[in-house]
């Protein structure tokens, strides 16, 4: 990460990140895509004075992506706590990060980097403690959608446990007054 102070071309006076403006391609480089496969993957961008990585999560299925969008959107509000995450992130990723040579300049180098790998390793569902969250999480949406629907219909309650409701000291099952 060599990231240097260079002043705007088309303004004086300015110093805005290069990789956002993308006025001149001679301070570009190349943009680089690491995929593990289409639901996962991540985009790192340079310039002489800046760098974006972005981040795909990978979304198994819809209550996934629901809990992931509000995660997200939940540090997306507080981003200028983080302060080298973006607000919005680029079309097409869930999550990203711009690093200037101004944090560059007031922060180690190590600890940001440090930062996105963990963040990284903890939003792709390596982490187990993660995904062991997750999986609690789809559980108990799952199971108080269960519960509401036998609440409104106790007969729901024989589609769950068919061997139960055979059974000849079977109640269906009440949840409310």
């Amino acid at each position: 990460m060599c990231l240097q102070n260079f002043p705007c071309q088309e303004v004086e006076r300015h110093n805005k990140p290069e990789v956002e403006l993308k006025t001149s391609p001679e301070l570009l480089l190349n943009p680089v895509v690491i995929c593990r496969n289409e639901a996962e993957k991540c985009l790192i961008e340079t310039s002489i004075n800046s760098l974006r990585i972005s981040l795909k999560v990978k979304q198994a299925d819809e209550l996934e992506n629901i809990l992931t969008k509000k995660f997200l959107r939940f540090l997306s509000m507080r981003a200028e706590a983080f302060q080298v995450l973006r607000r919005k992130p680029v079309q097409g990723y869930d999550i990203s990060f711009l690093i200037t040579n101004y944090h560059c300049e007031e922060m180690q180098k190590h600890k940001l980097i440090d930062f996105i790998v963990q963040f990284m390793e903890a939003r792709t569902l390596l982490n187990p403690d993660i995904d062991k969250e997750i999986s609690e999480l789809k559980m108990s949406v799952n199971t108080r959608g269960r519960m509401k629907d036998m609440e409104l219909d106790p007969t729901i309650s024989e589609w769950f446990m068919p061997e139960a409701s055979k059974h000849k000291n079977f109640v269906p099952l009440s949840l409310g007054p």
